[in-house]
């Protein structure tokens, strides 16, 4: 444990001393969230309306929606996208050599392996809170409707896409060696995971086809899970202030609150034991490849 602790400690520090890497990581969600309220709050805020039509919700109601909405979008992208900036420090060492310094020493490739993939889930997780506290001011400038219990899962949320994310950059980390790789990476999946995981567009605006292959992805399940934790408890006021229950649950199939794999209803604890599944997986295939793999690592 001391080894490990040691490691941690020092991947940690590495990161932060490196001012560039460090601002480059808490960076990219401060612009998505600047972009999303200035670019795309009013385009969703017109679609509810449209889409409400004459129901009587309140300016505030209908605010905290479009907030909900950017909020679980946000964290959904960021989660993933900032672990892969945060975990070029396993890459560095590859570069500088440090890790053929590592290699005659005493300590095992697997507590290497985790000492990598605890500071970078430490390091993501911390601007991702940063991310997350902004959102929450941005929405709290009118009011807000979340309960002690709302903001536990939602962290919770933030805490296991943390995890995912961090092991899936691991493990393509793993194949990695030089800062020209982990970039081109970083900017496929800074590109593409925003769709692939429906926070850009709500999935259910998807064709049937996608929707399915969508089903079998597991980040999916994450960005469904920030929904139902962001906006149900808006559309629950909604539905106290006079908005019928059928418009409330095809409101709620339309963000992505509701997901079906086929014709049934993904529920909740699926959600999560499909993610915490997948994060144990992938964590378990990151300390393999460390410890037998032929790759870079």
């Amino acid at each position: 444990m001391k080894i490990l602790s040691a490691l941690i400690r020092r991947n940690t520090k590495l990161f932060f001393r490196d001012k560039g890497m460090f601002f480059t990581s808490l960076i990219t969600p401060l612009i998505l969230l600047v972009l999303y309220v200035t670019f795309l709050a009013d385009v969703y805020r017109d679609s509810f309306a449209m889409g409400l039509g004459e129901s009587q919700i309140s300016q505030k109601l209908l605010n905290n929606l479009v907030g909900g909405q950017l909020f679980s979008s946000l964290l959904a992208v960021c989660t993933v996208t900032v672990a892969f900036c945060s975990n070029m420090l396993m890459v560095q060492d590859k570069v500088t050599g440090a890790r053929d310094d590592f290699a005659v020493t005493p300590v095992k490739k697997s507590v290497l392996a985790l000492g990598y993939y605890l500071s970078t889930v430490i390091v993501t997780l911390a601007i991702c809170v940063i991310a997350a506290l902004c959102c929450l001011f941005y929405m709290g400038i009118g009011k807000w409707f979340y309960a002690p219990l709302d903001l536990c899962l939602i962290f919770a949320d933030i805490f296991l896409l943390v995890m995912f994310g961090v092991a899936l950059s691991s493990v393509i980390n793993h194949f990695l060696s030089s800062q020209g790789q982990i970039s081109a990476v970083g900017t496929v999946i800074s590109a593409g995971y925003g769709f692939l995981c429906g926070a850009y567009m709500p999935i259910s605006q998807f064709g049937s086809g996608l929707q399915k292959l969508l089903g079998f992805l597991p980040g999916t399940y994450g960005t469904v899970l920030l929904r139902n934790h962001t906006m149900n408890p808006v559309i629950g006021q909604m539905v106290k202030e006079g908005l019928p229950q059928d418009a409330a649950s095809t409101l709620q199939d339309v963000v992505d609150c509701h997901f079906y794999f086929g014709s049934s209803t993904v529920s909740i604890p699926t959600m999560y034991i499909v993610l915490c599944t997948t994060v144990i997986l992938l964590i378990l295939g990151y300390i393999a490849l460390q410890k037998w793999g032929k790759g870079k690592g």
